[in-house]
């Protein structure tokens, strides 16, 4: 079911959750200031709080309003990930709209920059979780500096996160660090940055990314 979007306020969503907790927000005709947001940690039946609390935060006639959703792929906990992608792109499917995702390493990655003063044009970097029994899971990223400003205002993913036994560049490797509000902003900007290049994502590509197996 799909909605007449140029008579009402438009609503972009943002989906999200790490490895201990879960998380939604809103933001309308892409002013910050308008951001609403709602995070909880995980209880035992996810599916079905999931769902429930959804429905709390997002009333009937915001619903409507949904121009554009964003969900993070993980690495995260693997049951949270694989029921916040369905949920999103359900949700996409019925009112049609885009779906755009991204990694949760991607998410924190300008955080993590500017903690650790990385602030060179082109430069590359790595951001890591430490698995309990094998190895890491680690992406790498590229930082974009504006010549005027010196402040970052891109950064690219080069490498989603994957598997590896060991980190062989440590010098510029920084551990991930969830935060559950800072990530869901960075959803709701990265979204409103692909609406301004007028890209539209179908659900249908949209996966969740297992890194590892639920065992690991």
């Amino acid at each position: 079911m799909s909605y007449d979007l140029k008579k009402t306020n438009q609503l972009t969503l943002a989906i999200h959750s790490t490895d201990k907790s879960f998380g939604f927000a809103y933001r309308e005709n892409n002013k910050d200031l308008s951001d609403k947001f709602f995070v909880k940690n995980f209880e035992k039946d996810l599916c079905n709080n999931l769902i429930v609390d959804f429905t709390k935060f997002i009333k009937k006639e915001n619903f409507k309003k949904i121009k554009k959703i964003s969900v993070s792929l993980g690495p995260a906990n693997f049951n949270a990930s694989r029921q916040i992608v369905v949920l999103a792109r359900t949700l996409a499917q019925q009112i049609n709209c885009s779906l755009d995702s991204f990694s949760s390493f991607e998410l924190m990655a300008k955080r993590i920059a500017m903690k650790n003063k990385i602030i060179s044009h082109k430069k590359v970097f790595w951001i890591f979780k430490k698995l309990k029994r094998r190895g890491y899971i680690a992406g790498q990223y590229e930082i974009y500096i504006s010549e005027k400003t010196k402040k970052i205002i891109n950064i690219k993913e080069k490498s989603i996160p994957k598997i590896f036994e060991e980190l062989k560049n440590t010098d510029c490797s920084y551990q991930a660090e969830y935060n559950d509000i800072e990530d869901l902003k960075e959803l709701l900007n990265l979204s409103d940055k692909n609406s301004q290049e007028s890209n539209f994502n179908s659900w249908d590509k949209v996966i969740p990314l297992y890194p590892i197996s639920p065992i690991n």
